[in-house]
């Protein structure tokens, strides 16, 4: 048998000025009769028999075994065979064989280059792309358009516009694919106005085209014009479809994007590993438990490879959607785990409130030698802040930068900032936050605010917030908290202080919005609203809780409510909060006995947290409440957070 390995290394290192040394090689029979037919006919008829036995290998030692008998016959320098040995083995993984045929030629022409130019991209190597070009043009060679078409895949928005001059220079601006490739250089560069003036221009669209002109309106959020091109489009193939669904799912339209996943079912498109990725990022931000299962199941029943991406995402999914006996199971089947899926499950283990069981993950993972990056400690640092853990948090955070090197970004600044308010360690908090390396931003800033309500520190509360307005970092968060902080000592002059400077500033308070998922649907509440279908049913089932609580001598926490209303009206806006909507609507809509899952966009009220321990103590229900923080598993009339949340 023909010793490829050895064939190959002799040709690499053979001078291009010389002859490459003659192989001698026992060749197929389809070879040794194809030659021996060469030998009796023209130099043409002997190119041509090499050329249609290059195209059709299938394999790199095929195609050596060929490339061995062109050398024999004294073919090395045939253009055309040349140009089809460097795309052949470029196309079956051999791109150091491809650049040494390439190597090899005289004086490479426009279709070598163009082919040498094209394998770099495939393979992700612009830079050396975007070298063989400028080589071809120093070299005089005349690009063509599939040169144009090709390298402008390799580009950056700048050297894409020189690039567009060039096309316009040699005539090739108005060519389909140069035309395409140019829509998609200012679409990646997120140009939409020069992507858009030529992509109106052209007379023909291809479904490229199409495609890159969707993907520019989905990265710049402009979702409405996306949607408009893509329900436009005579054809679509998985690569539109995951575009519009992953652009739903990216910019917080979850629920759109779970509805385009079933269309795209309905219309017989085969998802791949991109369709689920998105989608499961969609169950996730949902909470959707059963959308995320049932999602499980089609990977595994439609033969989707179970590689790390999926693992990773499914465990994120099962991770945020309350279930983290799922999540584990996952986790403990991906084979080849990297950081990026250990990173997840200890950031799950953390949101649930499992802190010594992320603390034992990263232990784990550190003793097996993986190296922690910067969201492995925000998953350390996030489940020590939410267990309390503050010596464990210090130590934590002094490895981080001491040991690994990793400096503190603005979100592990945040998960210490709250570790330490929490804890009552506001000076210190305030302290660290005076003192960062970064910027505080408004979020760090916010929960230093709900530190200093939760430990009624008024004083440095309105310190804080009118730094926060004199610097214009205030948001709708910060005159919340402070309107919490005034209200909670019933200074309802402070309350509607801080509700004048929310008007003048133009600023909205972000409704309080729960879902629930019940037979593969998502129904979302807001506080107080009567429009969903089973409206009466549910505030039925309110006022049987509420006799429920009565029974059991429950007191409303009214000082919750951040209005100058008597005690009766404030416990009636507290008893239609948006969670306990989804919880009235999950116990009627649901069999006895069922884990009811509640996902709320905000942090869940004391109130509504004390309501929901004592409706799994009377109901027997376990309820699973994602808020703004973290999980909440209510059972037996406890919660998982311990009340520290």
């Amino acid at each position: 048998m023909l010793n490829t390995e050895r064939m190959t290394s002799s040709f690499l290192t053979a001078s291009p000025a010389s002859p490459p040394p003659i192989f001698t090689t026992n060749c197929s029979s389809v070879l040794r009769t194809s030659c021996s037919t060469a030998r009796t006919s023209d130099r043409f008829q002997q190119v041509e028999s090499f050329a249609l036995l290059i195209d059709k290998s299938k394999s790199v030692d095929r195609l050596l075994q060929i490339h061995a008998s062109v050398l024999r016959h004294g073919l090395y320098h045939n253009p055309i065979l040349n140009f089809k040995l460097q795309r052949s083995y470029a196309a079956l993984g051999r791109l150091d064989y491809s650049v040494a045929v390439f190597n090899t030629s005289d004086e490479p022409n426009v279709f070598s280059f163009s082919a040498i130019i094209h394998s770099h991209v495939q393979c992700g190597l612009f830079d050396r792309a975007l070298n063989y070009y400028l080589q071809m043009l120093n070299g005089g060679v005349e690009p063509n358009v599939f040169t144009f078409s090709s390298v402008l895949k390799s580009c950056s928005l700048e050297l894409g516009k020189v690039l567009h001059c060039q096309a316009m220079k040699f005539g090739f601006d108005s060519d389909l694919y140069v035309r395409t490739g140019l829509v998609d250089v200012y679409a990646r560069g997120g140009d939409v106005v020069c992507a858009r003036q030529l992509f109106d221009k052209m007379s023909e669209r291809s479904l490229v085209s199409l495609t890159a002109m969707l993907t520019c309106y989905v990265k710049l959020g402009e979702l409405g014009e996306a949607r408009a091109l893509f329900d436009g489009m005579k054809e679509r193939d998985v690569v539109c479809w995951n575009v519009m669904i992953g652009g739903y799912a990216q910019n917080g339209v979850p629920n759109e994007s779970l509805k385009l996943f079933r269309r795209m079912l309905m219309v017989k498109v085969m998802p791949n590993e991109v369709t689920v990725l998105a989608v499961l990022s969609a169950c996730g931000q949902l909470g959707a438990l059963e959308s995320g299962r049932w999602v499980h199941s089609y990977i595994e029943n439609k033969g989707i490879q179970m590689n790390v991406h999926v693992g990773t995402a499914l465990v994120d999914m099962y991770s945020k959607c309350g279930s983290l006996e799922d999540a584990r199971l996952v986790f403990d089947q991906i084979r080849d785990k990297d950081v990026v899926a250990w990173n997840s499950m200890i950031v799950g283990y953390a949101m649930h409130g499992f802190s010594q069981h992320a603390l034992q993950l990263f232990e784990q993972m550190s003793e097996i030698g993986y190296q922690p990056t910067d969201i492995t400690f925000i998953g350390i640092l996030s489940a020590c802040s939410h267990g309390g853990l503050v010596e464990e948090g210090r130590s934590y955070f002094r490895l981080m930068r001491d040991k690994y090197r990793i400096e503190p970004k603005v979100e592990h600044y945040g998960c210490m900032v709250n570790l330490l308010g929490r804890a009552g360690h506001l000076e210190e908090a305030y302290e660290l936050v005076k003192n960062m390396r970064v910027a505080a931003d408004p979020v760090i800033w916010g929960t230093l605010l709900g530190s200093c309500r939760l430990h009624g520190d008024i004083k440095l509360g309105e310190e804080i917030a009118e730094f926060l307005v004199d610097q214009k970092l205030a948001n709708s968060g910060t005159y919340v908290l402070l309107s919490n902080i005034y209200a909670a000592t019933g200074n309802w002059e402070g309350v509607s202080k801080m509700r004048t400077l929310m008007k003048e500033h133009g600023i909205e308070k972000e409704p309080g919005c729960s879902s629930i998922e019940v037979n593969n649907k998502v129904h979302e509440f807001l506080a107080g609203e009567r429009k969903h279908p089973k409206s009466k049913e549910i505030y039925v089932m309110l006022n049987e809780i509420n006799s429920w609580l009565k029974a059991h001598r429950y007191t409303p926490q009214t000082d919750v409510v951040l209005h100058d209303l008597g005690e009766e009206q404030k416990e009636r806006s507290l008893e239609v909060h948006s969670e306990k909507l989804a919880a009235a609507f999950g116990l009627i809509s649901t069999q006895p006995g069922t884990t009811i899952k509640i996902v709320k966009n905000l942090r869940v009220c004391p109130d509504c947290h004390a309501v929901m321990k004592l409706i799994s103590k009377i109901t027997g229900r376990k309820i699973v409440m994602r808020d703004r923080n973290r999980f909440h598993h209510f059972e037996d009339g406890l919660c998982s957070c311990g009340g520290y949340w």
